[in-house]
């Protein structure tokens, strides 16, 4: 029976890595600035403080810009959670934030993860009607407008490629979106965040917002894509 509890504790913490690393407690920081507090938990004692201070900075600088743009009630308080056990790069949660330390062991420089997944928070699209790919190619679209260290790690929107579609999401279709905006209608990501998260997206979105459907508007993109 105690094996049993054991076993179904121990998977749940994995699920939700909350547990406690190599015996050591988690470090709990919260910085309150511009009317905004993040809540710093680290679980890895080796993480590399100038990371985790880039980190946090990042916040600070792209989050009340997005809030002030996008979603002015977006939630006044985020909590960042520096995992060494998350398998991926970082994932978002409600408020709060999941960073791979593996792959900061490995990507120091790649910072604005946090500025797309700080949108994810501002989105807060819920059960939205709305497709994935709008929701993460938004997303991209921030990382590429507010970044603060793209050039550092590489990042850019790619070239276009025939294999490409406008359904392939982040970085993809955030070149799409910043075409859009730049040639079509320059408060198209602004609408499409809205009706996004007020759950009225519908196909024909497009054609209202530009004359042209969605298919149509990647054709013209694709046949020329320059932004």
């Amino acid at each position: 029976m105690l094996s049993i509890r054991k076993i179904a504790v121990t998977s749940l913490c994995t699920v939700f890595s909350f547990c406690l690393f190599a015996g050591e407690s988690p470090t709990r920081d919260s910085i309150t600035r511009k009317g905004y507090t993040l809540i710093v938990i680290s679980k890895d004692p080796q993480f590399d403080p100038a990371v985790k201070s880039k980190l946090e900075e990042t916040f600070f600088t792209v989050y009340p810009r997005l809030a002030k743009r996008f979603n002015k009630k977006t939630a006044p308080k985020v909590t960042f959670i520096i995992d060494p056990e998350y398998g991926g790069v970082a994932a978002t949660y409600g408020g709060k934030v999941v960073y791979s330390t593996k792959w900061y062991q490995q990507h120091p420089d790649d910072i604005d993860v946090v500025t797309h997944e700080v949108m994810h928070i501002v989105q807060n699209y819920g059960n939205t009607s709305g497709p994935g790919w709008i929701t993460e190619g938004i997303a991209d679209y921030v990382r590429y407008k507010y970044g603060v260290a793209n050039e550092a790690s590489n990042w850019s929107l790619p070239e276009v490629s025939a294999r490409h579609n406008y359904t392939d999401a982040y970085r993809v279709t955030a070149r799409f979106f910043v075409w859009l905006e730049n040639h079509k209608n320059k408060k198209i990501v602004d609408k499409l965040d809205k009706v996004m998260r007020n759950n009225t997206y519908r196909d024909s979105f497009w054609k209202e917002s530009t004359g042209k459907t969605i298919d149509e508007l990647w054709a013209e993109y694709a046949a020329n894509p320059k932004l």
